[in-house]
């Protein structure tokens, strides 16, 4: 008996050991790709962009939710290599904080653009009137107000306990109850995955949908596009919220964090799926310079300017405003103009010129 517990110690502390070390390579490889990739991203649109669209607005923000996130990378690498948290209690609470912060903002985001592009199909003359930059600040302003309010748990939960004769720090989350942990794990679940990955599932599945009946010659390479960045949004994600599902209904059943043999096994998975999330914040831009190779290698550093250039309603409907005047007065008796179409407004506009990648930030 002595011995099969003495193995099963061993193993869980070769497991923690790999577990510590994979963190430590996707941490780094999210800050060396993320830092660089998003503050890029953040200066094309304030310094090569000439009027921002709604949507480079939209990404301007997501690019700054990803770089907050990455800013704490350093303080969980630190803590990682020395196997203790050496930032005291504000630290503890902070890091992650602006972790929870980062996600909720992301998401939202993320739901704001795929809503504004099932808006801009299949209400095109109301996204017109309603997408204004004014009304996008005040939308911004309300994700991130909400963003802060909602990570506001992690405050509350979040504490630092001391180790090894007083001389290091952990930093943790700790429950009053098991029912308090069900809560907050299954409250970041819904709140931060499932509900706004419905929403996005939704409005793209309209949006194709709405594309093939059409019949526009574009919709396939669109396709391919919304099948990649909802395919991102779900890789990073999905593992990490079925993980806090998973916590959430032992926890409900009284089960403590580490009893029983999937206990250990769902904190290490979990380990490894909070460094996987902090990747989901270096993607975007990759996925910007793959949706844009043919303007990278013609515009330079400046290409994600040109890819963000016109795709807002707010500039394309001027243009699809005029000619679908002309074509209607074109389609008039006595004034028909050979060639004339009646076009629908906006739809490819909306979707094809601009690739707004999804992803969330992370953790609580």
């Amino acid at each position: 008996m002595a011995t099969n517990t003495t193995s099963s110690a061993a193993s869980f502390s070769l497991s923690l050991r790999f577990i510590s070390l994979l963190a430590v390579v996707l941490l780094s490889v999210a800050l060396a790709v993320g830092l660089p990739g998003n503050s890029f991203v953040v200066w094309s649109i304030l310094k090569r962009m000439r009027k921002r669209s709604v949507t480079a607005l939209l990404v301007l923000n997501l690019a700054l939710a990803d770089l907050a996130v990455l800013l704490t990378a350093p303080f969980f690498l630190h803590s990682l290599a020395r196997g203790a948290w050496s930032f005291e209690l504000a630290g503890c609470r902070l890091c992650h904080y602006v972790c929870g912060v980062s996600m909720y903002a992301s998401v939202l985001l993320i739901t704001a653009m795929s809503l504004d592009r099932s808006l801009a199909v299949a209400r095109p003359f109301v996204s017109q009137k309603v997408r204004t930059k004014a009304i996008a600040l005040w939308v911004l302003a309300g994700i991130w107000v909400v963003s802060f309010v909602l990570a506001t748990p992690v405050l509350a939960y979040r504490t630092v306990s001391s180790e090894l004769n007083n001389r290091s720090l952990r930093c943790f989350a700790k429950y009053p109850s098991e029912r308090h942990r069900a809560f907050h794990l299954l409250f970041e679940a819904f709140t931060g995955f499932l509900l706004p990955f419905a929403a996005v599932v939704a409005s793209y599945s309209d949006i194709g949908r709405r594309l093939r009946a059409r019949r526009f010659r574009r919709s396939r390479r669109t396709g391919r596009l919304v099948a990649l960045i909802i395919l991102a949004f779900a890789a990073f994600w999905l593992p990490y919220h079925l993980v806090n599902l998973a916590e959430a209904g032992r926890a409900l059943a009284g089960l403590s964090p580490h009893s029983g043999p999937a206990g250990p096994r769902l904190a290490l998975a979990r380990n490894v799926l909070i460094a996987l999330a902090f990747l989901s914040s270096s993607v975007n831009p990759v996925l910007y310079a793959c949706a844009g190779g043919g303007l990278l290698r013609s515009a330079g550093v400046g290409f994600v300017a040109k890819l963000l250039e016109g795709t807002g309603s707010e500039l394309s409907s001027a243009r699809r405003g005029g000619t679908l005047g002309q074509t209607m007065r074109a389609g008039q008796p006595g004034q028909n103009l050979p060639g004339s179409v009646v076009a629908e407004p906006g739809t490819t506009e909306s979707l094809t010129a601009s690739s707004d990648p999804i992803k969330g930030s992370e953790l609580s």
